[in-house]
This record gives structure tokens, sequence and C-alpha cells, in this order.
């Protein structure tokens, strides 16, 4: 195991001195890149600022017991930090606020975040792992207010889990279990839910995290008083703090930001509480200064009296840093020794202000070197094509005008020079669009790649392989197909876990993991607490370290609950970082047909629209869920994957490959044959399809029914065009609500399959009514579409155009 820095043994004062030197050097080139990124901001060459300036030395103390393989959960201010680990560098620092699209000049996030949004990259080019273990790891930042805690609980209890359990290729995520999850987070945003949940349930699973809270005393405008039962969240949290004897609770360590001596002691003891005894720490640091506000976005005058700002001023953690550097002395040996002298500081200071704008006018020469080359290549083409329209020489005119150009600006000219050109056939014209279709897909890939896996582990190129049956093949409830099959899955995968409520001792509600605790133990088949929130951060987190982790969220309304972690960390983790980091988590859910407005909704249209990024799987029955789990363990994508609530006391013919079979993303499968018109649905409405296209069978319409199985991705062969193609009529039915998940299957199969030159017959929808299900097998009977609808809705079809052979039934 790795020592802590409470551990470590003396040093000499020269090294001592050398240390304490090289933090007030990195503080200062840290609070020069944020004057000049602000000054970058106001003369319009950055869009928006945001900086750490005030945050410094609590910063470079956390650095300091910040090990190989830790990992940072943070949020938007800690540069500093991110400096003192070599994950930043000052050019890297200005190519972020510039949005430059490359990799190499801003790793974090190719310039797809705005400033102050760090990572490291934890996947080589090829979408494989990095040895985590080798580097100091940072979790790809999110905006949203505490957003980033629910993942921290799953970044930290990844090392729990890897203290017991191994696998090939372990060894690059875990050394024993010994790395340490940091998460930061602004006093005002601990009024957030996110923030109490997490906290909860690290306190409940005793796990290696330390929680880092600048609280400088205001929310934006905001005092604290006003955003808490508590001014000072030590206090509040004092009911959190751990007893002697009892495994259950955190350290609590209040400490200012300003006493550099206190704040090395502070998280000295908290790596040690963490790292040792994997307990969690609150490091609450106070007294946190803002020298330029809370962003460019205003000023801190306009909410700060002058008392509070001298106060500012004066408590400043660099000059507070400076000040102790001049008054130390200590007497070695008969002679007096000082860490440095003032004129010594003040050319650290000059040295500072040098690499950040030295830093700085390196990255804005890259950046600008990048456009002026697109521009050179392009212009000219535009050009070439004066002659043949007097407009293009306005656009060019118009162009050279603009003091600063973007790529936007080159786009816009050559597309309206294509625009005015139309209809034109010439070499010149020719060559422009030959140039703008290669820079174009140049600037998709810069923009716009890797929401998806690119990798060979893509969903989409697991094959697959068909459930296999013999004569010995039984009929069972659904609910055991799943069982056995996940028995298989735990076997197979031993760094494959699931937890959710309910999920550990009773195997589920559903009774789909029966008996799974007792064989393969309480740490791989888990109960957790009621928090939706925190269960998708665990699993978010657990994957981001290497695990494959299933979370359960047991009722598909309950997925609510965390659909904001699902929008804006998992869905977009991939995408954020340009394929530096994944999270491939499954999460496991039920819906439909229950009994009820807060058991039976079908939120299934916010999912999509809100979770693009996530593979979306609706399994028809218990056996196609089953292959689902098989497929997507192979896969390095996050998914979504449905159980249908009314399929687990349903027979099903057991398959003989169970764990093996697999079930194909984004390909749908026509589950009875017709001629006259082609139903789609999927899910628990599927019954209820067949159901109905049976009776219309006997009205004399032979109806088509096809099962989409995955939403997203979404019939990538486009063979439910096919079958319009076959059958001129086209119905779209499930218990959503109406315009919702209908709305987007639409789309998919009118506008990108072009289905609508099949069509004889308006499009036809049948979903559920718009107000929540109500209660009993009446209220869904009423709520959500019957046999009865679709077959009189459908029936109404044909007698539309064709009323004497199908005349009206009311």
């Amino acid at each position: 195991m790795q020592t802590t820095y409470i551990e470590t043994q003396q040093i000499s004062f020269q090294d001592f001195k050398n240390q304490i030197l090289e933090d007030y050097r990195l503080g200062r080139i840290s609070r020069e890149m944020s004057y000049l990124g602000r000054r970058e901001v106001l003369t319009g060459k950055a869009k928006f600022g945001i900086f750490g300036d005030g945050k410094e030395l609590p910063q470079l103390a956390m650095a300091k017991v910040f090990r190989n393989g830790d990992f940072r959960s943070g949020y938007y201010r800690d540069q500093t930090f991110a400096l003192a680990i070599d994950a930043l560098t000052v050019e890297s620092f200005f190519a972020q606020m510039y949005a430059d699209t490359s990799v190499e000049r801003e790793p974090a996030s190719a310039g797809r975040q705005m400033n102050g949004h760090f990572a490291t990259r934890s996947l080589n080019e090829d979408g494989s792992w990095k040895d985590l273990t080798a580097q100091k790891n940072i979790s790809s930042d999110i905006s949203p207010t505490a957003g980033q805690m629910p993942r921290l609980l799953g970044l930290a209890q990844a090392s729990t889990i890897y203290k017991s359990v191994k696998f090939e290729g372990s060894e690059k995520f875990s050394r024993e279990g010994n790395e340490i999850a940091f998460g930061t987070i602004g006093d005002a945003s601990t009024a957030e839910g996110h923030f109490w949940e997490t906290l909860n349930a690290a306190c409940a699973l005793q796990v290696p995290m330390i929680v880092s809270i600048w609280d400088d005393g205001y929310g934006i405008s905001v005092p604290t008083k006003n955003q808490r039962a508590k001014a000072d969240i030590s206090e509040m949290l004092s009911g959190f703090q751990r007893k002697e004897g009892e495994n259950q609770g955190c350290e609590i360590i209040q400490v200012k930001a300003w006493d550099y001596p206190a704040l090395l002691d502070a998280y000295a003891k908290a790596e040690h509480f963490a790292r040792t005894e994997s307990v969690p720490v609150v490091v609450h640091v106070i007294d946190v200064t803002q020298p330029q506000g809370h962003s460019t976005s205003g000023s801190h005058e306009r909410y700060k009296n002058e008392e509070r700002l001298a106060w500012e001023a004066e408590y400043d953690g660099l000059a507070k840093f400076k000040e102790w550097i001049l008054n130390y002395s200590i007497d070695i040996d008969g002679k007096e020794e000082v860490i440095a002298t003032a004129e010594e500081l003040e050319a650290i200071d000059d040295e500072a202000k040098k690499a950040a704008k030295t830093g700085q006018k390196a990255a804005w020469e890259n950046y600008q070197k990048a456009i002026s080359e697109l521009i050179q290549s392009i212009l000219p083409l535009v050009e070439n094509l004066k002659g043949q329209n007097a407009e293009v020489e306005t656009y060019i005119a118009n162009f050279n005008k603009l003091v600063s150009k973007a790529k936007k600006d080159i786009f816009h000219l050559v597309r309206k020079a294509l625009l005015a050109t139309r209809g034109t056939d010439s070499a010149e014209r020719n060559q422009l669009m030959q140039k703008y279709n290669e820079v174009a897909a140049v600037e998709k890939d810069n923009y716009s790649s890797h929401l998806y896996s690119q990798s060979e582990w893509k969903a989409e190129n697991i094959q697959e392989i068909k459930p296999v049956y013999s004569d010995s093949s039984e009929d069972v409830d659904g609910r055991v197909v799943i069982r056995n099959n996940f028995d298989k899955i735990f076997e197979k995968y031993p760094e494959t876990l699931i937890f959710g409520e309910d999920t550990g001792n009773i195997g589920d509600v559903n009774q789909g993991l029966e008996g799974m605790q007792e064989k393969y133990g309480a740490l791989r088949i888990a109960d957790t607490g009621i928090r939706e929130a925190t269960i998708l951060g665990q699993g978010i987190g657990m994957a981001m370290r290497g695990l494959r982790p299933i979370a359960e969220i047991q009722y598909l309304d309950y997925v609510l609950y965390c659909l904001q972690g699902m929008s804006d960390d998992l869905a977009t983790v991939h995408y954020r970082t340009k394929g530096g980091q994944k999270a491939p988590l499954i999460i496991r859910t039920r819906g439909h047909r229950l009994e009820g407005i807060w058991h039976s909704g079908s939120p299934m249209a916010g999912i999509l629209n809100l979770s693009k990024g996530i593979l979306v799987l609706v399994p028809r029955n218990l056996t196609k869920a089953a292959g689902f789990y098989n497929t997507m363990l192979q896969t390095d994508e996050p998914a979504i994957i449905v159980e249908c609530l009314n399929g687990y006391r349903l027979k099903e013919k057991q398959p003989d490959n169970l764990g093996d079979f697999t079930v194909p993303v984004g390909k749908i499968e026509v589950t009875k044959e017709g001629k006259d018109v082609t139903l789609v649905t999927y899910g628990s409405t599927w019954r209820i399809v067949t159901e109905a296209a049976n009776e219309l069978e006997k009205l004399g319409i032979s109806a088509e029914v096809i099962d989409i199985q995955s939403l997203i991705p979404f019939d990538l062969s486009h063979e439910i065009a096919e079958s319009v193609k076959k059958t001129n009529r086209l119905v779209v039915i499930d218990e959503d609500v109406e315009g919702g998940t209908t709305g987007f299957i639409l789309q998919q199969i009118l506008e990108k399959q072009k289905a609508f030159r099949y069509l004889d017959s308006d499009p036809l929808t049948i979903s559920a009514n718009d107000h929540r299900p109500a209660y009993a097998s009446d209220g869904d009977y009423f709520s959500k579409p019957s046999t009865d609808d679709m077959v009189e809705k459908i029936y109404a079809m044909f007698n539309e155009t064709n009323p004497q052979k199908y005349p009206a039934i009311f």
C-alpha cells in the first residue's frame, strides 16, 4: 500500500524550501491565468470565463495527497489542482478558452466544453483502456451544480470493490483498492439534493472519498445564510461525524483557505482517513475569496459591500502565503534559514506573469494558425467564382472586412458562394465543392463525433447469436429465464455487479435475481437505499474505472429521479471528451402496464430526447432482455434496458445457451407477416398489438407486426420502410403520450427511411392519453391503447379508402 502524506518521512530544509517555492510559483501562474483569462473574454477573444482565483492554496494542498490511480470528480474552478498534477498546462487552459478543437492542444474536451472543465484521457485512440493506475485521473467535469457528486460515489466505491474483485486486466484499474476519489464542490451547491444523497450514501457504504467544499460565502450573489439551514456547513454536517467504534459516518475537517500549513495538515489527515481506513472525509475550506467574482458574466462589486471586498483583499490566499513565506525562519545548526526574500518572491511573480502570457500567446497563435490555414485553402477557390456571379464578390468583400474570423465565417462564405452559383457546372465550382465536402467532414468530426462509441466494441458490431432450443428446453416463467441468464453472466464476468433497491437479499421485487446474492456475495449483488440519483452515480463512477456495473432502477417511472445524471453526465461523457473517457453502464429497469399514476408511466420520449448518447433497448419479453444484457456486456457503450413488468410470470421457453445468445441492437423483428398494413411497436405493447392484429385478420385486414426492440439505435437496416413499401400503410403504436415516442418513430421512418413515398393513407399513431394512467385494470384500459382502440382505429383507415368493403363501426 502507498504511504499517505502524513506518514512521509522528514525531508531536508532545502527540499522543504523548494516545495514551498514551487507551490508559490504554481499558485502565482494560476492566478495570472485567471487574470489574463478574464481579459481575453472582455476583449472578445474568448466567449466566457470562469476561474479558480482565490482557491489556489487548498488545491495545491489537495494535489499533494493525490496519487496515481486516484480520481477527481469536480466542478469548474479547480485549475490550480489540474496544474499541480500535470493534467493542465497554461497553453491547454487557454486553448480551451478559445474552443480549440485539437485534442493534442486541448486534451480535456477538444474545445467542446467551456473553460474550467477538466479531464484526463482514460482511453487510447482505439478506445481501449489506458493503465489508470499509472496516471492521475480527472473524470470529465460537468457544470450542473452538484451534478458531479453521484458519480463521485461510484468512483470511490470502485476501490472497495477492487479490494475483493479481480479479473483479467483489473490491474489497469486498481492496486488492491488503494485509490481515493476526490470531489470538489462550491459551498452554495451543497444546498442541492445530489450533495446530501451522495454524502449520505458514502457514509453508509464507507468508501474512500474526500469531498472538498470551497466556501466563499456566496452562491453567485446569494449569501450562504440564504442557501442552507445553517450558514456553517460543518455545523450542519455534525450529525454525520463518525463515532468511535462505529462503521458509519464521515470525518469532518474545517480549515481556512489562506492558512497554508493548516491546509497541508488537513489534507494529510484526510488522505490518511480515506486511504488507510476507507472512511469518507469532508474538508470544509472556509474564508475562500473570489478576487474576480463569480465569472465574466458579472461583477461581484454589485453584491459585496466595501467591507467584504476589503476583507477579501486582506485575506487573499496568495497574499497570505507570501506573508507566511516572508515571516518564516528556522534555526538550523545555529544558522537562521529563510525560505525566500521579498525580491525572490517578486522575481517569481514576474516569472509567473511571463509564463501565463507566453502560454496564452502560444495557444492563441496555434488556434489562429488553424483558422488561417483553412482560409488560405478555401478563399482562393471562392475568389475563382467571382466571374460566375456578382454576389460572390460582395460576399468576399464582407468577409474581408471582418476583424476576427472564425470557422463559421469561412463556412458561411463558402455556402453563400455555392448558393449564388447554383446550377452552374464549372471546374471552379466543382473544385470548391470538393474542398467544402473535405473540410465539412473534418468539422463534423470536430463537433459531432463520439456521441456513441467508434471503437471495435461498439454495440452495433456485436454479432447476433440466436437462442438455441431443444426438446429438453422447458417452458418457465420469464423471471426464471432472466434469473438463470444473470447467473451465467455473474459467473462469466467477475467484473460485473448489480445493485439497487431490493436487488440483493430478496433477489429483486420480481425474483429476477433470486439466489444471486447468496451465490455471488453482497458486494456484487447489493441492496441500496432508496436513492435513485446515486444508484445511477454509483454505476457511472464504477464504469469509468473498468467495472461492468448494472444499476437497477426499480421501475421505469423512478428513472425520472436520475434523468439529470443520465442526461448531463452519462449520455455526454464520451462526447464531451471526444472519445477520451467512457462509462459503459447498463441501467436495468422495468415498466409499462402496471397500475396507477406513479408506477405505470412511460416517460420514453423524455429518455429519448434527453439521453442521446445512451442506447435505449425495449425488449418485448424476458428472453429478449437477457439477450440484450449478453450483448451489452461485450460492448463499451451505456444502455438502458426496459424489461416488461408484466412478463415475469408469463411462460417462455428457456434457451439452452443462456449467457451466450445475443440480441443485436438497431435491428427490428417482424413477428407477424402481413400485406395490408404495417404495425410498429415495442415492449409490453407488442402483446396487445399482436392481439389486435389477429382480430384484424378476422375483419379481412392482413397486418404485419414489427417489434422495434431497439429505439436507439433505430432500425439501422431500414427494414420498416421495406415493410411499408409492401403494405402501403403505417401505424405506430405505443403507450407514451401523444407525439412522444411515436413522434420520434415517425420521424425515423418517414424522414430518415423516406417511407412516405410508399404510403396510400395518412400515417397513424395510437398512443396513450396525455394524462398519467389511472389506477387498476379499468384505469389502464381507459388510459392506454387497448386492443379495442387499435382494432377500431386501424379498421377506420380501411373504411376511409373502401367503405363498402369495410363499413363503418360507429
